[in-house]
């Protein structure tokens, strides 16, 4: 049996490729597809993460010019999945924002968290 994660990621890589292989059909999601993509399978999410005065379509179109670093105009897979680590990131703050939102944490989850989590990533001290 799957897990969770498992069908999250797997799910990620098809919805990736029924919006990518569509015109023209290539691996690559243009900044129509990329916005079709969203706003068919993740508009409550969106909705969710749009900044304050921000349009859905604009933070799309913001969304789209960061993951797009070689500025080619479409997105490969590891560009999509840089946004999609984004999107997740800003739903998580917000989560956690206002009255009783921090889920009993008591701490921010931004990128400089600011603590060790104990992992040493396989780094080594020189000798």
């Amino acid at each position: 049996m799957k897990t969770d994660l498992e069908l999250a990621l797997e799910c990620t890589v098809n919805v990736f490729h029924q919006y990518a292989m569509r015109y023209p059909m290539d691996d690559y999601l243009s900044r129509a597809e990329f916005s079709k993509l969203l706003k068919d399978t993740a508009e409550p999410f969106l909705r969710n993460t749009t900044p304050p005065k921000t349009t859905t379509d604009d933070y799309i179109k913001q969304l789209f010019q960061k993951a797009d670093g070689n500025h080619d105009g479409r997105l490969k897979f590891t560009e999509f999945l840089t946004t999609l680590s984004q999107v997740a990131i800003d739903a998580h703050n917000r989560s956690h924002a206002g009255p009783g939102g921090d889920h009993g944490h008591g701490h921010d989850h931004g990128h400089h968290h600011g603590h060790d989590h104990g992992h040493d990533h396989g780094h080594r001290p020189r000798n």
